[in-house]
């Protein structure tokens, strides 16, 4: 049964048609965009379903759309699989929405074998909002992406700042030691740790250590929470942030809702950090940076790349590899080559 409108939509991109928002075969552009900025959540829903897509017409979109963000503050929910992200993400929506603030949730989800689409795991948790309609909460599968979240993230995040939500949280798939692409999307990043996962410094060392703004010792009842606590201060004092900024460590029991307005807190807290001294301008002008070059990317893997080498030659390539007829350095000497030839004859 489809939702009713203006409720929150489809978690899996393309489950459904938007005939409002469509002229024949394209997308009616002046109409989305004017749903978003007035925060209608199925202009919203397909916005985003827009860009996973990859509709042609979704680049537009986004630059009708870009201008008017900025004003959400973006928080990053990471951590181990089992930790308890989706629940603490609910207490916090639950927290914010009491003090009138209106969110939006991303959830990236894992993707699945046969369908593609995102396999509902985190969303099941926050069924208490899906009638809320100063809430959206969209799934959005990884598709195949590292690094904790899906593609199609940071445009998301786009098109709700657009739509005016104060915050918007990207709760990342379960993630281990180097998935940090979070720290690219958003202001103030959550790292959510249990304790009792083997052995705890290992679970947190590297690059999870390094994105964490706040550290979340979730479950905290569990034996071995102190443990966990004394380990993370003494990596901390080890590896201090050098933008002068103390990550907080917080213990919560997010199933019972004990610890999480000091989450909250935490998260108010870095945010003025961030404002104050121009650090947040420095953030967001390295997120931009990041973006430029995941864009240029992908249009290059999609659009240059078939100029260079046909699929002919790439799979008689891989075949000779396979067979350790030759090697791939040559081969991609031979793109540069053609490349520099290609833009010698511009």
């Amino acid at each position: 049964m489809r939702p009713p409108p203006d409720s929150v939509v489809e978690s899996r991109a393309g489950c459904y048609d938007f005939p409002a928002f469509k002229r024949g075969n394209n997308l009616d552009l002046e109409s989305i965009t004017e749903g978003v900025l007035k925060g209608k959540t199925r202009a919203v829903s397909a916005a985003i379903s827009a860009v996973e897509d990859g509709d042609a017409q979704a680049f537009e979109l986004l630059k009708r759309l870009f201008p008017h963000g900025g004003g959400s503050h973006v928080i990053g929910i990471t951590g181990p699989p089992g930790a308890g992200k989706s629940t603490l993400t609910d207490r916090l929506i639950t927290l914010a929405r009491s003090r009138g603030a209106r969110v939006g949730i991303i959830a990236v989800d894992p993707t699945s074998p046969f369908s593609g689409g995102a396999i509902l795991g985190d969303r099941v948790r926050m069924t208490r909002h899906f009638v809320d309609p100063d809430v959206f909460i969209r799934s959005m599968a990884t598709r195949g992406t590292l690094g904790g979240i899906s593609r199609g993230t940071y445009d998301a995040v786009v098109i709700l700042e657009a739509a005016g939500f104060d915050y918007v949280a990207i709760e990342t798939v379960g993630v281990g030691q180097d998935e940090i692409d979070i720290i690219n999307t958003a202001h103030t990043s959550a790292v959510v740790l249990v304790p009792g996962m083997g052995d705890d410094v290992q679970a947190i060392k590297a690059g999870i250590l390094e994105i964490g703004d706040i550290f979340v010792i979730n479950k905290a009842d569990r034996q071995g929470t102190r443990r966990l606590e004394t380990e993370l201060m003494m990596m901390l004092d080890l590896a201090p942030k050098d933008n002068g900024w103390r990550p907080p460590i917080i213990k919560t029991i997010a199933s019972e809702g004990e610890g999480v307005e000091d989450v909250a807190r935490a998260i108010l807290d870095h945010r003025a950090f961030l404002e104050k001294d121009m650090m947040g301008r420095r953030k967001e002008i390295q997120r931009c940076r990041h973006r430029i070059r995941e864009l240029w990317k992908g249009i290059a893997m999609e659009r240059l790349f078939p100029q260079l080498l046909s699929d002919d030659e790439l799979q008689e390539a891989a075949e000779a590899m396979a067979l350790r007829n030759a090697e791939p350095y040559s081969l991609i000497e031979r793109l540069e080559a053609r490349l520099e030839e290609n833009n010698g004859r511009a």
